[in-house]
């Protein structure tokens, strides 16, 4: 049992038990390829560019183009959340808070989720046949912070890498950036220009996409020193895998004098599907 439900008690003159701030559910699920697999690991294969080969001859012979294959390896992470609740609990609060544990379990599943493709966007992805080969960021796919935060400039770099890399337009590109990096956007574009009130009008909520990427904003990015690591995608460059989504149980517990428990579960993974796909851009909050 939570130890820290003390602080709910009647005294405390709380009609409910209130959500601190916290992230609610995942940013990302939606941004990225999602699919349902069996097993403890994924392997999802791939099939690389190929040339045709121009015909210099009446009757030649047919021309064999060796189709290029790969994959990509995800291992399969279980996540589980649990608390107990006391009847003598609900006594004293004089609500049941069964419902509020539960939010805070899917928040942090969400959360967990999000992190798993955060790491998985610009960390190593596993290929080759059984995955045993370590696959890094491509070093040109990577923007260094140059001592400076977010600025278009370091948007229009990044558009012109995946538009180089030939990633298709039609596929919805992201990006992931923290609080700091949108007012950085903020102040590094003037007040009367086009571009300031594309992004006030971002920040306002009133619209979520610029440079033809979607924002999604987490405070969950990795940071070394000053230096936050966002990244920007095309939608299928990262593959999300669920062996079970999220399940929930909330059951009384025999063995814990018949207190209520709040369960839930999740089976899932994520990975770098194609390099090319995905840009990290490292920004200096402190600039």
């Amino acid at each position: 049992m939570s130890n820290q439900i003390t602080t709910a008690f009647v005294q405390q003159f709380s009609s409910n038990v209130q959500l601190l701030s916290q992230q609610r559910g995942s940013i990302l699920r939606g941004a990225v390829s999602e699919e349902s697999v069996t097993g403890e690991k994924a392997f999802f294969d791939q099939i690389g560019a190929s040339a045709a080969v121009k015909r210099t001859s009446r009757h030649g012979d047919t021309p064999i183009v060796e189709t290029p294959h790969s994959r990509r390896m995800v291992t399969m992470d279980s996540y589980e959340w649990a608390d107990l609740i006391d009847d003598a609990d609900k006594v004293r609060m004089l609500i049941d808070p069964t419902s509020t544990y539960a939010q805070a379990a899917a928040a942090a599943m969400g959360r967990a989720m999000d992190d798993a493709i955060i790491d998985a966007a610009i960390g190593t992805a596993k290929t080759g046949k059984t995955g045993a080969t370590s696959q890094a960021m491509l070093s040109g796919h990577q923007i260094a912070n140059g001592g400076a935060d977010l600025s278009l400039a370091k948007l229009i770099e990044t558009k012109k890498i995946l538009d180089l890399a030939s990633v298709d337009p039609s596929i919805q590109r992201h990006i992931v950036v923290g609080p700091d990096q949108i007012e950085a956007l903020l102040n590094s574009t003037t007040v009367t220009s086009s571009d300031y009130n594309t992004v006030k009008a971002l920040v306002q909520g009133e619209i979520n996409t610029f440079l033809g990427f979607r924002f999604h904003v987490s405070t969950r990015l990795a940071k070394a020193g000053n230096i936050r690591s966002c990244f920007a995608f095309a939608e299928d460059g990262i593959k999300l895998a669920v062996g079970k989504d999220v399940v929930s149980r909330i059951d009384e517990r025999s063995d814990k004098s018949y207190s209520t428990q709040v369960y839930y579960c999740a089976t899932f993974g994520a990975t770098r599907m194609e390099e090319e796909k995905v840009v990290q851009i490292d920004c200096d909050e402190s600039a």
